[in-house]
């Protein structure tokens, strides 16, 4: 494989803030406690030690989620290096897509196993450990219900409501099936697919079946998959709860990190409210909020006095789900985690903590912008060479990339540029001699001057319009190569599943994207055959 690493500001479908934070923008230091280096993680190792995180609990949690999971590979070594406090973890964290949903499910993960092995060569007095946390609290069912495989959108159809992860996989069978239609036959997409069903079909609720996918591809890599919605892990989180919903601590310093950054030109992501909770019921994730001098979950009839709702996470913590706002304190609470490694819309929010981690008396981890990939196969590949066509090209819209194409592979001289020049020259000079005549005669012929002009661009225009039909063949080529590698003028990462890549090359895609997603060296990673 040919790896390149191209800067982030050289791709143009990276965001103003992406690029500004993987550069080391001065005016976002505020923001962050850490510098992204190797180097820094001296100092986070040892502020993150006196966060004494209860690795008894993490540990015993760990185990009670695994055992539907079956324990495997690297992860009981994972898991027994935890419970020394010489160990650190470093996490990624996503919503249970479909299937792992876009291809950036895959790279957080390798990203972050790179990390850690990079941590272990540079403090060999410590362990790190990979996690990665599945979101299955989430309830947005329109963001993890589909994958892009090979062009076709895989849709998990049926009415849902409430956690994802709480779904069951019996109405999965369509999916499924679509999905083993659409691999085909070869003994490789047999063998992922097989991969895939068990962890669906032996599970009954969908957020156990992702976390078991997660568990399959990588437990020989000494990933942790962790699912926060355990009893225990709520109820070690109940006292940063109380305090959000008695004293609503978030909202303020949300907003004023907001504010800040607002003034930078940046937007915000995370919409702060006064309580920013969930109460969870059978099938319903909803809103805690404020009402006639109490408490009420939105849109149900459930009311709460203040002695009530305390008394209810006290003695039910697991009813009670963070939103976007406090899920970051709450997984910082349980791991001791030293970084956090997520994209660019992540890392814009986790970019209006830090604050409110300092009120709440926990760690701000080290934030890393994961490695972007543009992955070129075999047959793109040969497509580029065929047409003679740089891939960098590809990061313009297809009407620029055509353009020039042509032009740099016409015969023919399709620029009017120098007839323009000499046609100003030519009216500059008659005007020149009209200034003498009349001084009105020289603005009627500088008006002359721009429709011949405008007639020559057109003609200029039309020039490359015929000779564009020469190459209609290569122009529908780009057009289409374009599609597939930047599809819908976004990127590939975040649209095509893994699969499209597995299916050619097997386990050593993950190996290659292991090696090679470093996510302290920023860039979009270009891999080629």
């Amino acid at each position: 494989m040919k790896i390149e690493r191209i800067p982030f500001t050289e791709v143009p479908q990276f965001s103003q803030r992406d690029v500004a934070y993987a550069t080391e923008n001065e005016a976002l230091r505020p923001f962050y406690k850490y510098g992204v280096t190797k180097a820094a993680f001296a100092s986070v190792i040892e502020d993150k030690a006196a966060d004494e995180t209860d690795r008894e609990l993490l540990v015993d949690t760990l185990l009670a989620q695994y055992e539907s999971l079956g324990l495997q590979d690297e992860v009981p070594e994972s898991l027994s290096l935890l419970r020394s406090t010489q160990t650190y973890t470093v996490i990624t964290a996503h919503q249970p897509a479909l299937f792992t949903g876009p291809l950036y499910y895959i790279l957080k993960i390798c990203s972050t196993i790179n990390l850690a092995r990079q941590l272990k060569q540079a403090y060999p007095d410590n362990d790190f450990v990979p996690v990665f946390i599945s979101g299955a609290e989430d309830h947005d069912f329109a963001e993890i219900n589909h994958a892009q495989v090979y062009g076709n959108r895989i849709e998990w159809k049926q009415d849902a409501g409430g956690p994802v992860g709480a779904l069951s996989t019996d109405s999965l069978t369509e999916a499924l099936a679509e999905l083993k239609e659409i691999l085909g036959d070869r003994p490789t997409a047999q063998d992922i697919y097989a991969r895939i069903e068990q962890a669906y079909t032996q599970h009954d609720t969908y957020g156990a079946g992702a976390a078991a996918l997660v568990h399959e591809l990588f437990a020989k890599e000494g990933l942790i998959v962790a699912d926060m919605s355990h009893q225990a892990f709520k109820a070690a989180f109940a006292g940063f709860m109380e305090r959000e919903i008695f004293e609503s601590v978030s909202q303020p310093l949300i907003e004023s990190a907001q504010s800040r950054l607002e003034k930078l030109g940046y937007s915000g992501q995370a919409h702060a409210r006064e309580i920013n909770l969930f109460y969870l019921t059978p099938n319903r994730r909803d809103r805690i909020v404020r009402k006639d001098g109490g408490f009420a979950v939105l849109d149900t009839d459930k009311i709460f006095t203040e002695e009530e709702l305390r008394q209810e996470l006290r003695d039910h913590p697991e009813r009670f789900s963070p939103n976007v706002v406090m899920r970051p304190l709450f997984q910082e609470l349980i791991f001791p985690n030293l970084a956090y490694i997520g994209g660019g819309g992540e890392i814009a929010y986790w970019l209006e903590r830090k604050e409110q981690f300092e009120t709440f008396g926990l760690n701000f981890p080290m934030l890393i912008r994961r490695n972007s990939v543009l992955w070129i196969d075999k047959g793109n590949q040969k497509k580029l060479e065929k047409l003679d066509l740089d891939y960098r090209k590809l990061f313009q819209p297809a009407d620029l990339i055509i353009r020039d194409y042509v032009a740099e592979q016409s015969e023919n001289e399709l620029s009017l540029a120098d007839e323009l020049q000499q046609l100003e020259q030519l009216f500059k000079g008659i005007a020149d001699k009209a200034e003498g005549i009349d001084p009105t005669l020289a603005k009627a012929v500088m008006g002359e001057h721009a429709r011949q002009a405008k007639a020559v661009e057109n003609l200029e225009g039309r020039l490359r319009r015929t000779e564009k039909q020469r190459f209609e063949t290569s122009m529908n080529q780009i057009r289409s190569l374009r599609d597939k590698l930047f599809p819908d003028n976004g990127m590939q990462e975040r649209y095509d599943n893994f699969l499209n890549i597995y299916l050619q090359e097997g386990e050593e895609m993950f190996q290659t994207l292991i090696q090679h997603l470093d996510p302290l060296e920023p860039g979009l990673v270009v891999i080629q055959p």
